[in-house]
């Protein structure tokens, strides 16, 4: 054990170390293979490690020849493959994101979307509708409408009266709800939404909030606390759309009935399977994903409010109506929001899926610009873009000639050019379509800047961070050894069928059976 905590130790030492202080402790062709390198395979390789010399020996053994396939892959140009280049530039995108956000914001965020699980906000909407890539035009005119329902309720108006009114909001469901969106938490709705119904108070409209769909104001009607995460079964009797009161009555008969026999003993899942007219959770036996705090499902306020009702597990809700039909509802568990230490991680992991994660990386990216000395030089030198794009942009074959290149912006000491932006744009021209010639320009120079910081960061991370050095190197060496023992050994093998009959006639006589009886015991 002590020698395991001393190298445990040396091994931590030596990563807190620069590269230039590691010590190569092995050649393998041209590889050189650092005292940090060679530890970490070896204790991730091994459960119960011995520092001792004979098992040292014997992984240096492993270890060398695994290293030899490696460069043998790579001799023969593995590395150079397309699919090859492509998988392993898909596992660098995805080892580096923990790298390239600022991680004291995505802590905040992390610690402020744990306290909102605790909440729940109930709230109304107004939705003016605004395409990603709307031309300035109409999004000066949707922000313009917006303002003035706003206004209109500002200045007493009911906002539900305004909500469904003529050239009020665009979301189809204002129809049967008036906006009122029913309660909701953490990772329930779009990011920025959910900032302004958290941070609005009860009974106040908010100011004009700007998302993917469009433009919104919202109205907080209500805050309680999170009443945890259910889970539930259901058998749905379905009522069409436009029934008339006769077929609603028979579908209450029905699941009147049903409910009765459920209550009396039947199995809930059979029946479920048997007769609800939800077919994807009838062959579940009814059973629905978790709703509630911590989840990302959410059910219509009836259903909700039924289930939540349900004391125990195993008690049955009787019929309730909603625009789907009649449900009968069972409860299958109840769990309270759990620790803040125990949902850490998959908050974590939340956060920079939804568009938290553009936040942590626009201030990373910031802080990079600061950091190495960023200057920009957009305001002389992308004019020329301004001049020089045309129509072609939109029949995707866009070609610039520049004749004297020019900076776009520097940073570490490194300039950035029209070439390369010009060469992006070329490339991309699909992406964005709408706009001003300027605009598009604009809008792609934005998107251009933020990968380039991030590409040139990317390729210093071997540099700043050792162990995502080693773990890149693990899946670089990893791939290219799967495909060349794949090609030179296991699939070989398995297509040459005149070595196999060979191998079969050398050995056949290895695998015959000795004496034997035929009894009954």
């Amino acid at each position: 054990m002590k020698k395991l905590l001393i190298a445990l130790s040396l091994f931590i030492s030596t990563v807190a170390l620069s590269q230039k202080k590691d010590p190569i402790v092995m050649e393998v062709g041209p590889q050189k293979i650092t005292k940090s390198e060679f530890l970490e395979i070896y204790l991730k390789n091994n459960d119960h490690p011995l520092f001792d010399k004979a098992s040292m020996d014997k992984y240096v053994d492993i270890f060398s020849t695994f290293k030899m396939k490696v460069i043998e892959a790579e001799n023969e140009g593995y590395d150079t493959l397309p699919r090859i280049k492509r998988e392993l530039a898909g596992y660098r995108r995805t080892l580096a994101h923990p790298y390239l956000i600022d991680k004291t914001l995505q802590e905040d965020l992390v610690k402020q979307a744990y306290e909102r699980l605790q909440k729940e906000v109930r709230a109304s909407h107004i939705l003016v509708k605004v395409p990603p890539q709307a031309t300035p035009e109409d999004t000066l005119r949707a922000y313009k409408r917006i303002l003035a329902l706003r206004k209109r309720i500002l200045n007493g108006e009911d906002f539900e009266k305004v909500a469904r009114s003529t050239g009020g909001s665009d979301d189809p469901s204002v129809a049967y709800n008036g906006g009122d969106l029913g309660y909701f938490t953490a990772f329930q709705m779009v990011s920025p939404f959910e900032d302004a119904a958290y941070n609005t108070p009860v009974g106040q409209v908010s100011k004009v909030i700007r998302t993917r769909y469009g433009y919104h104001i919202l109205k907080v009607t209500d805050v309680r606390p999170s009443r945890g995460t259910i889970k539930t079964a259901h058998i749905m009797i379905a009522v069409p759309k436009n029934a008339t009161p006769k077929q609603i009555e028979e579908a209450k008969e029905k699941a009147d009935e049903i409910y009765q026999r459920a209550l009396k003993g039947e199995d809930f899942a059979e029946l479920a399977k048997k007769y609800s007219d939800d077919s994807q959770s009838a062959q579940n036996g009814g059973e629905l994903p978790a709703f509630g705090a911590g989840t990302t499902t959410r059910m219509i306020p009836e259903f909700e409010e039924a289930a939540f009702s349900l004391k125990n597990n195993g008690d049955i809700h009787a019929p309730i109506q909603t625009d789907y039909g009649f449900h009968i509802i069972k409860r299958l568990d109840w769990k309270p929001l759990a620790s803040f230490d125990e949902m850490k991680k998959e908050l974590e992991n939340k956060v920079s899926r939804d568009e938290r994660s553009k936040v942590t990386q626009d201030s990373f990216i910031a802080k990079l610009k600061k950091s190495y000395h960023f200057k920009s030089y957009t305001k002389k030198n992308l004019q020329f873009f301004y001049d020089n794009i045309d129509s072609s942009y939109f029949k995707n074959n866009i070609a610039f000639h520049i004749t004297k290149d020019l900076p776009l912006f520097k940073m570490d000491k490194h300039k950035f050019m029209q070439s390369q932006f010009a060469k992006y744009i070329e490339d991309n021209s699909r992406y964005i379509r709408n706009g001003s010639f300027k605009d598009i320009v604009n809008a792609q120079y934005k998107r251009w800047e933020k990968k380039t910081i991030l590409d040139y960061e990317t390729a210093k991370l071997p540099e700043k961070y050792l162990d995502y050095k080693l773990l890149m190197n693990e899946y670089h060496d990893g791939v290219l050894l799967f495909d060349i023992m794949s090609d030179k050994v296991w699939n070989k093998a398995s297509q040459d069928s005149v070595g196999m009959e060979k191998f079969y006639e050398a050995n056949k006589a290895k695998y015959t059976w000795q004496k034997r009886i035929n009894a009954y015991v």
